[in-house]
């Protein structure tokens, strides 16, 4: 049988293997072998430090969020409830590019979460009532969301009523 030599197509591939190498201390980027060891933990370090950037980035966003909710006399773990509590959604990195670039407006958002935080019982009666003005045909509501604005309303006894008594009582 013939000598097969490797040739064109293994001189490509680990020239491509050694272009990658470049600039990698000692043999790593001379030897083959070596240089192939290097940059397959290369791509592995490649694969999981993208996973560990979106880690570090959300620390930093939550460090700045802190630091700026601090000044204006609040934690951040409170401050995020009450924006909870306020119904508003806003992420992490625009409250922290926010929080940088625009204090005045931090400190509008930090107001919009106190006041939540102080008055939850309204910030709730808030959320529901939307919901009563968007939803005018009560009759085609399920029962179970019909009990939801009985409940929101303060309608007494909402939880035993049928689709009928709850339809009279939101009327």
């Amino acid at each position: 049988m013939a000598r097969v030599k490797g040739g064109y197509v293994t001189r490509q591939r680990r020239k491509k293997v050694l272009k990658l190498a470049k600039g990698y201390f000692g043999s790593k980027h001379i030897l083959y072998k070596t240089a192939h060891e290097q940059v397959m933990h290369s791509f592995k370090y490649a694969y999981n430090d993208r996973k560990d950037l979106k880690r570090n980035m959300r620390k930093l966003w939550i460090a700045r969020i802190n630091a700026a909710a601090r000044m204006n006399d609040i934690s951040y773990s409170r401050l995020m409830h009450g924006l909870k509590l306020a119904n508003v959604t806003i992420n992490r990195k625009m409250l922290s590019e926010i929080a940088i670039h625009d204090a005045a407006g931090f400190t509008a958002i930090v107001e919009t979460a106190k006041n939540a935080l102080a008055n939850p019982s309204v910030a709730a009666k808030e959320e529901a009532a939307p919901a009563v003005e968007a939803n005018a045909d009560l009759a085609s509501m399920k029962v179970a969301e019909l009990r939801e604005l009985a409940k929101a309303k303060g309608v007494e006894g909402y939880s035993t009523m049928k689709k009928a008594e709850l339809l009279a009582a939101l009327a």
